[in-house]
């Protein structure tokens, strides 16, 4: 089942249950997979990676909207940003702890050769591709700079 499908049986059960939140996700959600599937070029659909990079996106929108609502003292309008945060995230798979990113870190700069800062892209290209979609992109640079400092 794809993601459409799987965000499609989540509507039908959240306009059931009346959950404006997660209706308001899934609908985001469904308007990004439809909006990316008609741009020029995409051919047949998306593929599940692109599905994923998509899903990240609006999961990282909502967090930096958050974040910025936060910092202007604005709580009220950070909640449904992260209520929607929580239902979105469901749709992703299942994310790596600081450990497991510090593994693929240290093995990608063994691999690599990397020596300081200045091999950093080699060794970002090298974990991103490898954790697609299992890690934010944001944590794997923060341990790549401890790891090569």
């Amino acid at each position: 089942m794809g993601l459409q499908d799987k965000v499609m049986e989540q509507m039908k059960v959240a306009m059931k249950g009346k959950d404006k939140v997660a209706l308001e996700s899934l609908r985001a959600i469904k308007s990004a997979l439809l909006l990316a599937q008609t741009e020029a070029g995409s051919g047949d659909g998306l593929s599940e990676t692109e599905e994923v990079k998509l899903v990240q996106k609006l999961v990282k929108q909502r967090k930096d909207s958050a974040a910025i609502f936060l910092d202007q003292g604005r709580s009220d309008l950070a909640e449904p940003e992260l209520a929607q945060v929580a239902v979105i995230e469901q749709f992703l798979p299942a994310q790596l702890d600081d450990a497991e990113i510090e593994k693929a870190v240290v093995a990608a700069i063994a691999t690599t050769g990397a020596e300081g800062m200045k091999d950093m892209g080699k060794v970002m290209g090298v974990v991103s591709k490898q954790l697609a979609g299992q890690a934010d992109g944001k944590t794997i640079s923060t341990i790549v700079k401890s790891k090569l400092a």
